[in-house]
């Protein structure tokens, strides 16, 4: 046979099946768009499910792709095994409702063995036991031996994910030889050993499981295939593992030559190491370029977990520095050519994993050391089972994947205690969740009545005001209990169904409209927020005048200058969108906004904190585009249509086929179903006010448009003249004057700190000598009024100079609080004495607590009062050793 690359295969493939009119696309995105289902995309055809169920039409009925894939199911089995990986490309070919069995039995025997030659002597199938048009076109159409047709059962060849398409398969498997085999006079495809090896699944998805569990024929039966590349590509190249294919080996000679180790092919410790790096650095690569960022949530933590654990072999490699980000050149000079987003991606991917890398190693240390010294209680007490609450510390406190926990611990022939750990985890959800709950949570569910009433037509977007009939009235007594009525008087605060509605309703970040509803008997209803149920626009109102009965006609009016302030932040937010992307890269996603009258929100994906330069850069963006006064147009049209035109989609919305596209200029072009102004020009101008981290991986910038640039420019103009009229200064002079001050501040701190020092230093001698003697051990104490925890280790680190045999137990009191700090000389560590251990019961008799290492711990306590309490707990302690 030929040995043909990897690149080369994948190209051949979708080649064949573009001259049989098949539409060749490039692989989705490892980010599902529409599957909640999935965290990752993990199969060929994961992403084309709306085709398959009908939901989506797709672009043509023959359709070819080869798709990017992250599975982490296996995750533990990679590196010790030949074939698992976390990241796998998935060649296939589909029909949704066009050919079926005979042609695609027909293609996949004409590319293995006419492309590919592969010799037919080594080819084997399998079929379900029951498909027997599959057996006959493998035998009669296309040739193969009946001994060569092997039948299976349900589990093995037979396609079914609870109800629904379902349907037989077909498997191609590749005899490796003899030599791989069991011995076994029976062996064939099916068989645990090593000799066959499947490498195309065919799936013909021809019945539908109905709720009873029976089967019934599709109208229009489809064809889903599956031919994993890595595992083709270790059949053409013969070899035995996914790790010596020619793209991930070229990857893992540049591993191996970071660590300066030698890989042995998986015989060697240390391959294991190898192999998961090669592997990670690889699904790093691509999940990044898709946009996913390192996180503590979903695929993010799927990243970030993947990043970890190869930083963490890394150092078993011995490479204590960042390497993984020049590493993931080596993917993008592989890959890059069937990818090009990974080399428009570069050095967005490099910068992403550098500062990952970064952040992992300023924890892991103290996390390393933290699990040493868990095993270390573990062989005292004599268990082999980490704690549950001590695994959640390592994850809580120190960032480590309670996987890497497991490993580390599994090393050494320990494991944790998983159940106690997730539910730890459980209680800290729930913590998060009580916190987060929303005032008025479950009000859909309290008015079923009212939501029932049918749908209210919104004619927001073009009118400000309109005649409207009211549907509906419910009675907002309190948050838990929101009464249909019949009528409303003055004084009640109630929400209000109208047929239609000019009062756009709080969604997709965007706030809604206030303003009023009238009736002809003279009743006027201040309408203070609008929230959308279904199809359902309730408007929150306080009875100003008269009474609302259900059924009443109505005129409804925004307030427009309300309107349009939000508009234009919403507008702006779009725009700051997209000059975040040509500023920091395409990796920036919206990831959450909120917009008002008075400003904008907007959370999106990127690593590290902007720059100065960067958030001038995207000021300038922004300003430069509403100063051109570029019109600002919405047209409704096929989703399809619309991303084929560039409009960005928000992952996590939900989108119908047809959906609202707002262009600015061919600047920006989204899918938004908000308000936002006529011109960019109507924006006035656009500042920034912060730019801050909420979440690993999320940044957040609060901005600002004109009419509230104008009002934060009077009130910094007020806040000069006071802050100059208390320093006695003119405004041009403010900034010299700050400076001076701070300067003599620091004089006068620096010059207490020395006279604090000079007061410590005349008084070392006073306490060495006031030492109370137990045991052979001198106890000094001390109680300090406003001094430092670090004035005191000072301190402590002076008087052990002076000697051994010193056990220095002090409190410095302050605020109404006090903090103990223990430390012992060195002699006294090899008597078994521990600062940290002492430390607990001490700070305890003052009612406090704390811990540390076995020279100096500190502890904070709640009652001065109880000082001489806690001294004397430590005399007690030191006579009991």
């Amino acid at each position: 046979m030929e040995k043909i690359g990897l690149n080369k295969l994948r190209e051949q493939f979708l080649s064949f099946f573009e001259s049989k009119g098949h539409y060749r696309r490039e692989s989705f995105s490892l980010i599902p768009e529409r599957d909640k289902s999935l965290l990752l995309i993990n199969a060929g055809m994961a992403p084309l499910k709306p085709y398959f169920s009908g939901l989506q039409t797709p672009p043509s009925k023959r359709m070819t792709t080869c798709q990017k894939c992250i599975r982490t199911g296996d995750i533990d089995n990679v590196g010790y095994t030949d074939r698992h990986g976390t990241f796998f490309e998935m060649l296939g070919n589909f029909s949704f409702g066009d050919y079926f069995k005979k042609e695609a039995i027909s293609w996949s025997w004409e590319f293995s063995t006419r492309v590919l030659k592969l010799p037919e002597d080594k080819l084997w199938v399998t079929i379900y036991e029951e498909d027997e048009d599959a057996h006959d076109l493998w035998h009669d159409m296309i040739g193969l031996p009946e001994e060569k047709i092997v039948r299976l059962g349900k589990d093995d060849n037979f396609w079914e994910i609870g109800t629904g398409p379902c349907g037989p398969c077909s498997e191609l498997y590749f005899d490796r030889g003899e030599e791989h085999g069991c011995g076994s006079p029976d062996c064939k495809p099916g068989c645990d050993c090593d000799r066959y090896v499947e490498f195309w699944n065919l799936v013909f998805t021809q019945f539908n499981k109905e709720d009873d569990g029976t089967y019934t024929d599709l109208p229009h039966p489809n064809i889903d295939t599956g031919l994993g590349l890595e595992r083709l590509a270790c059949i053409m190249q013969e070899t035995n593992s996914i790790f010596d294919v020619d793209t991930i080996q070229f990857v893992l000679r540049q591993v191996e030559n970071a660590a300066g180790v030698e890989y042995r092919g998986g015989e060697a410790a240390s391959d294991v190491s190898i192999r998961i790096i090669t592997d990670h650095l690889r699904s790093m690569t691509f999940m990044i370029s898709d946009g996913i960022i390192p996180g503590n949530e979903g695929r993010e933590y799927v990243l970030r977990r993947l990043i970890r654990r190869a930083v963490i072999h890394g150092r078993k490699l011995g490479i204590n520095g960042p390497f993984l980000s020049t590493l993931c050149d080596k993917v993008v000079d592989t890959s890059g050519g069937a990818y090009p987003e990974l080399e428009k991606c570069r050095i967005m991917i490099r910068r992403v994993v550098n500062s990952e890398e970064e952040k992992f190693a300023a924890t892991i240390d103290q996390g390393m050391k933290m699990v040493d010294e868990y095993i270390a209680d573990l062989v005292i007490e004599g268990s082999r089972v980490l704690p549950g609450d001590k695994a959640f510390k390592l994850h809580d406190t120190y960032g480590f994947p309670i996987e890497l926990t497991k490993e580390i611990l599994a090393e050494q022939d320990y494991t944790v205690d998983i159940e106690a750990f997730e539910n730890e985890m459980q209680l800290q959800k729930e913590r998060s969740r009580k916190e987060q709950e929303m005032d008025g949570a479950g009000w859909k569910e309290r008015n079923d009545a009212f939501v029932s009433g049918g749908e209210t037509e919104f004619v927001g977007y073009d009118k400000f005001e309109c005649a409207a009939r009211i549907e509906a009235i419910t009675l907002a007594k309190n948050d838990d209990d929101n009464q249909a009525v019949k009528e409303v008087r003055k004084g009640d605060i109630c929400y209000i169904a109208l047929d239609k509605t000019p009062f756009f309703a709080e969604s997709g970040g965007q706030v809604s409209d206030d303003g009023y509803i009238y009736n002809e008997k003279g009743g006027i209803a201040r309408v203070d927020n609008v929230i959308k149920f279904e199809k359902v626009f309730a408007h929150r109102c306080e009875i100003m005048e008269g009474s609302f009965s259900a059924g009443d006609s109505v005129d409804a009016m925004i307030r427009l200058a309300h309107r349009n302030m939000t508009a234009a932040n919403h507008s702006a937010t779009h725009m700051l969108h997209k000059a975040l992307q040509e500023v920091l890269g395409e990796h920036v996603k919206q990831s959450g906004s909120r917009v008002d009258r008075f400003g904008l929100r907007f959370d999106f994906t990127h690593y590290q904190a902007m720059t100065g330069e960067e958030i001038a850069e995207v000021e300038e963006i922004i300003n430069t585009k509403i100063k051109a006064f570029i019109p600002v147009e919405t047209k409704i049209m096929n989703i399809e249509d619309a991303k084929k035109e560039g409009a960005m989609a928000l992952f996590g919305e939900k989108y119908g086929d047809e959906v609202r596209v707002v262009s600015i200029g061919e600047f920006s072009k989204e899918l938004c179903g908000g308000t936002h102004v006529g011109n960019a020009g109507d924006i006035g101008a656009f500042r920034i006010v912060s730019e801050s981290g909420v979440a690993s991986g999320i940044r957040r910038i609060e901005a600002i448009t004109a009419q509230e640039i104008n009002n934060r420019f009077g009130e910094v103009e007020d806040l000069l003249g006071k802050t100059a009229g208390i320093l006695k200064a003119k405004k041009d002079v403010l900034l010299d004057k700050a400076a001076a001050i701070m300067e003599e501040n620091r004089a006068l701190k620096k010059e207490i700190e020395e006279l604090k020092k000079a007061e410590m230093s005349s008084g070392l001698d006073s306490l060495v000598a006031g030492a109370k003697e137990i045991n052979g051990i001198r106890l000094i104490t001390g109680e300090f009024e406003d001094y430092s925890i670090n004035d005191l280790r000072g301190l402590s680190d002076d008087i052990k100079k002076s000697g051994k045999g010193m056990a220095m137990v002090f409190a410095a009191v302050s605020g109404g609080k006090v903090t103990f700090l223990v430390s012992l000389t060195d002699d006294l560590l090899e008597k078994g004495m521990h600062a940290g251990r002492m430390i607990k019961e001490i700070a305890a008799a003052a009612g406090g607590g704390g811990g540390g290492k076995a020279d100096m711990a500190q502890a904070g306590a709640k009652d001065p009062s109880r000082i001489r309490e806690a001294f004397a707990k430590a005399e007690e302690l030191i006579n009991n050793y």
